[in-house]
């Protein structure tokens, strides 16, 4: 308890809620995070789809950008109108829900989800890459190093919401300065004739078309690449509730400054890759080639590099922050109408969704290592899940204020369907575009969440009607006429637990029977423990059942079949379970698990017919060494 209180912090009382709510400065820290940080790999991504066709292709990188910067305006713009019209949390879910339909919503669930776990595994992988473009001798250690910063960042977030803030904020804002500085910079040694020797380093090897075509394909794909600066723009919407008082105008607000933000910087990088010829290559980030360029060779250039390529590892790794905010609120949105386990929506002691914190990182892990944390080969299957979730919230939103004609519905409505159209265009075009590359598994995915919705949603609500008091009668909820149970009292030696639980057994029953299983390894045990059950007068009928092949558990499974079919009117027999409780925790290494395995055995067994109650209590016996 005292290493739990170390790790994670004291408890904190429900009434706290509203003390960890966050200021607009601290919130654009954790919800802007995931998105200001694809500065560091968005316009890599666009040179990297254009590198394929030669030189001439860069030509197309600065259109690209533009258009990627007029769309962060439009879905920035369209999720202030969410904002508006939900002031209380709007997530795609909810949004899709209540204006498209069930299926629209959870839809729009399973392509957030998919975009969570994603942002975390492709985050923290861009964040490693920015410290071995630094340090190439850490490379090799790149897939342990990336799980080593998810389990610090799930800590971090186990300990709480605001905790977490104080401790992102100031790597957040000194990226934005650095990269602000870098652009500046650059922009002032262009504009004086600036000229540099770019060092030639080997390309990312190329692959689909012949140096010189130049396409519509091509320049598509390079879009739906950079499209990815636009992951993490909604989490400002799907956070409403945790702003500190007026939760709507302070997100409004941030979500304002975080589009701006994240305009004025990708656009910057982009001009400076372009009028600089950077390339991506296999050793150096674009970014870092970029910095190095810009900043020069000196004492304070290095300097500034390095600090740079600090902060980009460290924001890019918190990015992964915006994603342990957001999916741990989804899951239990979903838990509550029952389409995800219900365990989800608890709120830990420190006011975290703490069982969807854990999942998260979980399912991030297990994907960083699949895929080597290399962000190539995870960004293909980045931007697609939030594009969907973007184009289904965007239409919800419009069909919400057309429904209502609110005050100023017409350009409101009209925002979100601008929004709903650009980025329903930008999905189609990334769904193409990547799913060869390896976008077809979130096609593959999406459909199986749906699948597991609805296959919850459908036992929860088979088990609530069964369950339902509904058509319980007076008579069934208390019967003095009921016979006493037949109770089983398993042991495997005489002891003091044993005789404890033999007592309990007498309080329930005048039928107790006690069994011991004779697995023909030591004969003497058992002759030992027939003398003693002679000697102490136990009045209880002692059953031996024979096991030749040494089992326990399936033949007193066996033996309590055969007690419930006696009587049946007297319902399933009860069963008492001694157990010896050691003091200390590295005891339990050094006793069998006996009274566990039984009781999951009891409890999942098919041989308690369904809609009868089986009751088994274990009676622990504390031990004082």
């Amino acid at each position: 308890m005292k290493l739990r209180r170390l790790l994670f912090g004291a408890p904190l009382s429900i009434e706290k809620m509203a003390d960890v709510r966050l200021s607009k400065k601290m919130a654009l820290a954790i919800f802007s995070s995931d998105a200001l940080s694809s500065v560091a790999y968005a316009t890599e991504e666009i040179l990297g789809a254009l590198m394929i066709a030669g030189s001439a292709a860069f030509s197309f990188t600065l259109p690209i950008g533009l258009a990627i910067c007029l769309l962060i305006l439009i879905v920035g713009a369209s999720y202030r109108q969410t904002i508006t019209a939900y002031p209380s949390g709007g997530g795609a879910f909810t949004v899709a829900k209540e204006n498209l339909g069930n299926g629209a919503g959870l839809l729009a669930a399973a392509a957030l989800i998919i975009d969570y776990i994603l942002t975390v595994a492709v985050s923290v992988s861009a964040g490693i890459r920015a410290i071995t473009s630094a340090f190439p001798e850490l490379m090799p250690h790149a897939v342990a190093l990336s799980v080593l910063a998810i389990i610090i960042i799930t800590w971090l977030n186990l300990r709480g919401l605001h905790e977490t803030a104080g401790i992102f904020a100031a790597p957040t804002y000194i990226f934005v300065g650095l990269i602000y500085l870098l652009i500046i910079i650059g922009l002032f040694h262009l504009f004086n004739g600036f000229h540099h020797d770019h060092a030639h380093l080997d390309p990312i090897p190329a692959g689909g078309f012949e140096a010189g075509s130049i396409g519509i394909i091509l320049i598509l794909r390079a879009f739906s690449s950079g499209c990815s600066a636009l992951t993490g723009i909604e989490a400002v919407s799907n956070g409403v509730q945790a702003f500190k008082e007026p939760c709507a105008k302070n997100a409004n607000r941030t979500l304002t400054a975080m589009a701006l933000i994240l305009m004025t910087m990708f656009l910057g990088v982009t001009v400076l890759a372009d009028s600089l010829h950077i390339y991506p290559n296999t050793t150096q980030s674009v970014l870092s080639q970029i910095a190095h360029t810009v900043f020069g060779q000196g004492l304070v250039g290095s300097s500034l590099y390095y600090a740079l390529q600090v902060a980009t590892a460290l924001i890019l790794l918190l990015a992964a922050n915006t994603s342990f905010s957001g999916f741990p609120r989804l899951a239990s949105v979903l838990a509550e109408y029952n389409y995800l386990p219900r365990q989800l929506r608890n709120i830990g002691d420190r006011l975290a969704y703490s069982n969807g914190i854990v999942m998260l990182a979980v399912i991030a892990i297990l994907l960083v290592i699949a895929f080597q944390a290399d962000t190539h080969s995870l960004i293909p299957l980045y931007s697609i899940g939030v594009f969907l979730a973007f184009s289904l919230s965007q239409a919800g939103v419009a069909r919400y204020f057309i429904k209502r004609r609110l005050s100023g519905w017409l350009w409101k409505s009209g925002i979100s369907i601008i929004g709903c159209i650009t980025t329903s265009i930008a999905f189609v075009v990334i769904a193409e575009s990547k799913f060869t590359s390896g976008a077809w598994v979130v096609f593959l995915i999406a459909p199986l969440l749906l699948y597991l919705f609805y296959k919850v949603h459908r036992h929860y609500k088979e088990v609530d009607v069964e369950l339902s008091v509904d058509n319980i009668h007076d008579d069934d909820l208390l019967s003095y006429d009921d016979p006493l149970p037949k109770v089983v009292v398993p042991i495997s030696k005489l002891h003091r637990g044993t005789m404890a639980a033999l007592r309990f057994a007498r309080t329930l029953s005048d039928d107790v029977t006690a069994v011991v299983i004779d697995t023909h390894d030591n004969g003497e045990r058992l002759d030992k423990l027939k003398e003693s059950w002679r000697e102490l007068q136990i009045p209880e009928q002692l059953i031996v059942l024979d096991s030749p092949y040494r089992a326990t558990i399936s033949p007193l499974l066996r033996y309590i079949k055969r007690v419930d079919m006696r009587e049946p009117e007297r319902g399933c027999a009860v069963i008492v379970i001694p157990e010896a409780v050691p003091t200390r925790w590295w005891h339990h290494f050094l006793h069998n698990r006996k009274a566990m395995l039984l009781r999951a055995a009891l409890m999942y067994n098919p041989i308690t017919r369904c809609g009868s109650t089986r009751v088994f209590v274990g009676v622990p016996y504390r031990l004082t060494h």
